[in-house]
Order: structure tokens, then C-alpha cells, then sequence
């Protein structure tokens, strides 16, 4: 699970930092991205078989529905064409609806694990890093007049930064065996 978790924020940090500083074709881009997705989707459909306690089972949950989102969201966002419209509400709202559920599921995990352990730090590091996505939905809104995103510095940012805490937390969940898996 902390492998998948791992190979997942990978791809999300590859693709939004190739997005926003390398010439990469563009088609590449997103298909790291759908591809991240996927395994995100997978660990966490592995992370709620494996939720024991009612807390972490709902917390499992809506990081799972938020993967859902992410799926689609990145599925969309492979598609060429799409005015700003199109792109708001097939790529950018289910991204915040994601972004939305990421964050709930994190603070759930946060307010659920004792203090100070590996838990709580991995728990620490997954809401730092859907703060981090959370921020970086809301700078990718394509805006009608431009058809451009807000902030695509930001946008992009933000989700390398997101990754990167994810990284990091599933990197402290692989050899984690002791200690309940929080969840996001």
C-alpha cells in the first residue's frame, strides 16, 4: 500500500513539475498524471479493506471517493479541445471535489492518531500535503476570459508540493507495521 501511495505521488510530482518547467509534450503530462491517479485509487482501495477502527474506515472512505474524483478529474484532463467551460467542469470541479475529500480525510487521520508517533507524523504529512493539492485546485480554475488557469505557477506548485508530502508519508508507511494506517 505505502509502494502504490509512493509510485502515485511520483507520478503527480513528475507531471506537475514537468508541466510547469519542461518542454514535455503535453500528452505525456497527462497521462502521468491519470496514471498516478490509478495507483492512488488502488492504495486506497487497499487502505480501506484494511481500516479496523470506525474512524479510520470513514476517513478510508472519503480519501477513496476523493481518488474517485481524481480519476476523472485526470481522465478529462487528457483530452484535447475543451474551452474554459468544458475544463472547469470536467478537469477543475472534480479536482476540488478530490482536493475537498483529500482534506477531510487527513484531518479525520490527524484527529484520530495518538501524538507524537510515526501515525502522527505520517498523518502530519498527508494534510500538509492536501492543504498543498487543496491550494493547487483552486489556482487551476480556468477562467472564461483568458482560458487560462488562475495561477498555473501555482497550480503546478502546489501539487508538486503535495506530492512530495505524500512521498514522504508513504515512504514512513512502508516499513510501518506497529501502528495503525491513517488514512490520505
Amino acid at each position: 500500500m505505502g509502494a502504490l501511495f509512493a509510485i502515485g505521488s511520483t507520478c503527480f510530482a513528475v507531471a506537475s513539475f514537468a508541466s510547469q518547467w519542461a518542454s514535455a509534450p503535453r500528452p505525456g503530462i497527462g497521462v502521468t498524471f491519470f496514471v498516478g491517479s490509478i495507483f492512488f485509487t488502488t492504495a486506497a482501495f487497499l487502505q480501506l479493506r484494511s481500516s479496523q477502527t470506525r474512524s479510520d474506515q470513514v476517513a478510508a472512505l472519503v480519501q477513496f471517493v476523493g481518488t474517485l474524483f481524481f480519476n476523472v478529474s485526470t481522465f478529462e484532463g487528457m483530452k484535447r479541445g475543451l474551452d474554459a467551460r468544458q475544463s472547469d467542469l470536467r478537469v477543475w470541479t472534480p479536482d476540488v471535489f478530490g482536493s475537498v475529500c483529500f482534506l477531510v480525510s487527513s484531518a479525520l487521520a490527524y484527529v484520530a492518531v495518538r501524538r507524537p508517533s510515526t501515525a502522527w507524523r505520517i498523518a502530519a504529512l498527508n494534510l500538509l500535503g492536501s492543504i498543498f493539492f487543496g491550494v493547487s485546485a483552486i489556482a487551476a480554475l480556468v477562467e472564461p476570459s483568458t482560458s487560462e488557469p488562475v495561477s498555473a505557477a501555482i497550480a503546478n506548485a502546489g501539487t508538486t508540493a503535495g506530492a512530495l508530502c505524500f512521498f514522504a508519508g508513504a515512504l514512513m508507511l512502508i516499513p510501518e507495521t506497529a501502528e495503525p494506517v491513517p488514512s490520505t
